[in-house]
């Protein structure tokens, strides 16, 4: 029985990873014609008219996307650690979300408030891996420690906070670098944002980030104080021997 269930989830993440491959390399060819033939500046002015940038945007999210889809996988052979099937149809239905919904369908635009709740869920998601990596050192043979349930919470929260503001980072230097607009300090047509209204996009996506992380931390602190085992299905641990 336990093997039929086994086989069942595997078969249902490998059918949503095919898909969300497929979703990511079909639009690709379409993308770069678009680069080709985009004009470089919205010169009409026109809310729905898109640029260079924004297909260069699209590609590079793609192109990223594609190679994210790999990374747990080649996570978990290398540090021989066993990622549950909740958190791995949740990663890949957030890459999904993320960047085919969002980038390559407009969800960001189109969608009220589509940026924040993947912000807030990614916040939540990143702490429950924080929660993982505590469990994952500490069950390291060399190390013996007993840590307290506050104390794994809090490393979760930080962790999770501090994933975010590299993720904040990273969206700020290709804007620059590449002349994108991940931040969001330009409205959809082009015209920028000043002031306090273009730091809007990214300190809500900080301020999100941190609520999810802290409802997951005080959630893994529940569970390990009274041991709920609510975060039992979503904690990576080590593969065993033989």
């Amino acid at each position: 029985m336990k093997k039929k269930k086994v086989k069942k989830q595997k078969n249902i993440k490998q059918i949503i990873t095919n898909f969300v491959f497929i979703s990511f390399v079909i639009p690709l060819g379409f993308i770069i014609y678009k680069i080709i033939v985009s004009p470089a500046v919205n010169i009409e002015n026109l809310s729905n008219m898109k640029v260079k940038t924004d297909y260069v945007l699209m590609l590079i999210q793609c192109l990223l996307g594609i190679f994210a889809l790999f990374i747990p996988s080649m996570i978990s052979k290398k540090a021989k650690i066993v990622i549950p099937s909740s958190m791995y149809i949740i990663y890949i239905i957030f890459l999904y979300a993320a960047i085919f919904l969002g980038e390559v369908r407009d969800f960001y635009y189109r969608v009220p408030h589509w940026d924040t709740i993947l912000h807030t869920f990614s916040g939540a998601g990143i702490g429950a891996l924080g929660f993982s990596v505590i469990n994952l050192l500490t069950k390291e043979k060399k190390v013996n420690v007993n840590l307290s349930p506050f104390f794994i919470a809090m490393f979760s929260f930080c962790f999770a906070v501090t994933i975010g503001v590299f993720w904040e980072i990273y969206e700020f230097s290709f804007d620059g670098l590449l002349g994108l607009n991940m931040q969001k300090f330009a409205l959809e047509n082009g015209s920028r944002l000043l002031g306090r209204a273009a730091l809007m996009d990214t300190m809500k996506d900080l301020i999100v980030d941190s609520l999810g992380a802290l409802l997951m931390s005080v959630l893994g602190y529940v569970s390990l104080k009274y041991k709920k085992g609510w975060l039992d299905k979503l904690l990576i641990t080590e593969k065993k021997e033989g």
